[in-house]
């Protein structure tokens, strides 16, 4: 498929596929009228780095984590670094975090909707609230 389709079904603008071109994260063939060429797993693969970049984590640890997410799942890392571990388990619990937070935004907005269309009962995943406090309510 060219850029444009690859564009339309994972709703990344052509520039920013370029980019992960440049960036080694995806790859793509050429035909002969120097046009790019994209095969179909592509399409997962963009959707997989989108959702690892809006985690937080930056490209250069997502190139080095991209071949763990293929199948069959194959992870060996001989280069990995203590630096590298290190920073993985931080945005690990980054991400740990960010999902705690979305889960309560959820679970308000579900309460929200129940109240105001007069349901008689809370969403039932709105039962577990964070204390104001809470350091994920900052990441909101």
């Amino acid at each position: 498929m060219r850029i444009g389709e690859l564009s339309e079904r994972t709703a990344t603008p052509r520039r920013l596929l370029r980019y992960y071109e440049e960036q080694g994260l995806i790859v793509a063939g050429r035909l002969p009228n120097g046009y790019r060429e994209y095969d179909e797993y592509n399409v997962d693969r963009v959707l997989q780095i989108r959702g690892l970049l809006d985690a937080g984590l930056p490209t250069r640890i997502i190139k080095q984590i991209l071949p763990c997410l293929d199948k069959p799942r194959t992870i060996h890392f001989p280069d990995a670094t203590p630096e590298m571990l290190a920073t993985l388990e931080l945005e690990r619990d980054r991400m740990t975090e960010r999902i705690r937070c979305l889960t309560r935004n959820r679970d308000a907005v579900a309460e929200y909707l129940d109240v105001v269309r007069g349901n008689d009962r809370p969403a039932a995943a709105s039962v577990v609230r964070a204390s104001p406090t809470s350091p994920a309510d900052s990441t909101s």
